[in-house]
């Protein structure tokens, strides 16, 4: 009960801080990212009571729902290593959080969506990504005792030096664009020379040379997105997608006349989780949290699947208006 109280305090604090931001949440950032705050410190401690999760919350870990709250990694939980980063947006009540966890003596890392409304969790979505579920094919994921966050992601921008909610979104999309059955055009966004992407805890350097090359022809669409969360002081859209391979390309030529073997030689899918952090109008960092998954698998959230398509048939992806 003293817990309960406690966070109830505080989360009227915080919510009574700043006005009401729009119908769709009565938090404002304060709010959400203390609610952030209080559920990763709850799930950490296996303590539900401790953040204010509805009664009736919906849970859903790398896509599977639960049929009862807590469940899954709730119960395997042990630890958070280093510090979590959490994103808010007062226009849609999300928050969004990437962080690193032990489950015993597996380590993980782990991006969170929440849901806010009326001031509770209603909804709990996790991609948990783990060595065992990123293994086919075999994929590098970062050492969870060493990781970083990239500290640009957390700094907030300038008013003057941002650009809109609509264009930190179409960033988004550009990204995915030029992921999607990719031949060396960048398609929609723009990077710094510098832009890093950090996967699973594992950080790529100079992304926009990869995207030139052509190396990720192998990803056939890249569908279901929706750009659930902008923080627009931050300067970040985070999305959640899923790229599937189908697994029919061999080998193809990169730009540099280079040859290359697919590693996709059945169909699979990545599940992630991926948010970009956008300066000066381009993409300056990425952070993704990403698992196999089946093919052609969906989350139990999605309510306007994409229609079917496939680019590497030739057909067109259909045009996306900004997000969901």
């Amino acid at each position: 009960m003293r817990r309960i109280l406690a966070w109830t305090l505080l989360i009227a604090s915080a919510c009574t801080a700043g006005a009401r931001v729009t119908e769709a949440s009565s938090c404002d950032k304060a709010c959400l990212e203390r609610i952030g705050d209080l559920y990763v410190k709850a799930y950490v401690d296996r303590d539900p009571s401790a953040a204010p999760i509805a009664s009736d919350v919906r849970f859903v870990e790398n896509n599977v729902e639960m049929l009862r709250f807590p469940d899954a990694s709730w119960d395997t939980v042990t630890e958070e290593v280093g510090e979590a980063l959490i994103l808010s947006d007062p226009r849609t009540g999300h928050v969004g959080i990437f962080t690193s966890i032990m489950q015993n003596d597996v380590p993980g890392f782990l991006a969170i969506r929440l849901k806010v409304a009326d001031d509770e969790i209603a909804e709990i979505e996790h991609i948990l990504s783990t060595r065992r579920n990123l293994s086919g094919p075999p994929t590098p994921i970062g050492d969870v005792r060493e990781y970083e966050h990239d500290p640009v992601l957390n700094e907030i921008v300038p008013v003057d030096e941002r650009v809109s909610r609509e264009r930190l979104i179409a960033h988004a999309h550009g990204y995915f664009d030029t992921l999607e059955n990719n031949t060396g055009e960048i398609r929609g966004t723009r990077f710094s020379p510098d832009a890093k992407r950090f996967e699973n805890g594992l950080e790529f350097e100079r992304i926009e040379e990869g995207f030139k090359s052509g190396r990720y022809r192998f990803n056939n669409r890249v569908r279901d997105r929706d750009v659930f969360l902008v923080d627009e002081e931050r300067q970040i859209a985070v999305a959640r997608a899923y790229i599937d391979h189908k697994g029919v390309l061999d080998e193809y030529t990169l730009t540099d006349g280079s040859k290359q073997r697919s590693v996709f030689r059945e169909p699979h899918t990545w599940s992630l989780f991926e948010g970009f952090k956008v300066k000066d109008d381009r993409i300056v960092s990425v952070i993704a949290t990403f698992i196999g998954a089946p093919y052609y698998i969906r989350s139990p959230f999605i309510t306007d699947p994409d229609p079917v398509y496939d680019t590497h048939q030739g057909e067109a992806r259909p045009k996306r208006e900004g997000g969901r």
